[in-house]
């Protein structure tokens, strides 16, 4: 068993100083975003506005993909999102934080397609409430990012949960799509 284990060790340590001597950059490659978009309610708490208007910015290390391969990037967004007061209904706002991961489907083409998948924290203020509710956003999406020299456009459709609790009743649920388009840079 310890010839094993040492073994082990031994493996592990010169894979790791192999790992240490053929990496290609002494910084991990970094993303900036910048994204404006428009989310829809499915279901939303009853008489707020069902669509907002969302700004988004994002800061991403890249993961996977390093010799020409298929990127993977995971990130911190920082967003916000006005669901703005009409047709008697009230207005609401949304801050949202957390880490999203994104995995590009192709590699050194002009159009990458992309999936990507989210956890967020939100806090959501309502225009006829003082203070607001802490909660969670989980988010699915896909898109496509359009390559201009060093920089990308993309565009983004996604699927968003998300969930709200409080202390007096239920937790308050909202389901949406969203659609986003921005600059990777």
């Amino acid at each position: 068993m310890r010839r094993v284990a040492i073994s082990v060790i031994l493996i592990s340590l010169v894979f790791s100083m192999w790992a240490q001597n053929s990496a290609p950059f002494k910084h991990v490659p970094k993303q900036y975003s910048l994204e404006l978009g428009y989310r829809y309610n499915f279901d939303n708490p009853a008489g707020y506005t069902a669509g907002g208007y969302s700004l988004l910015f994002d800061y991403a290390w890249q993961l996977s993909g390093f010799n020409n391969g298929k990127a993977s990037y995971i990130s911190v967004p920082l967003g916000y999102t006005y669901f703005a007061a009409q047709n008697n209904n009230l207005s609401m706002r949304i801050l949202s934080y957390g880490w999203t991961v994104r995995h590009e489907l192709s590699k050194q083409k002009k159009v990458i397609p992309f999936l990507s998948y989210g956890l967020l924290l939100n806090k959501i203020n309502f225009e006829d409430k003082s203070g607001g509710l802490m909660g969670h956003k989980t988010l699915l999406g896909g898109g496509s990012n359009i390559k201009f020299g060093s920089r990308k456009l993309y565009i983004a459709l996604n699927y968003i949960y998300t969930t709200f609790y409080q202390l007096e009743a239920d937790k308050i649920r909202m389901q949406g799509v969203e659609l986003n388009l921005g600059i990777r840079f």
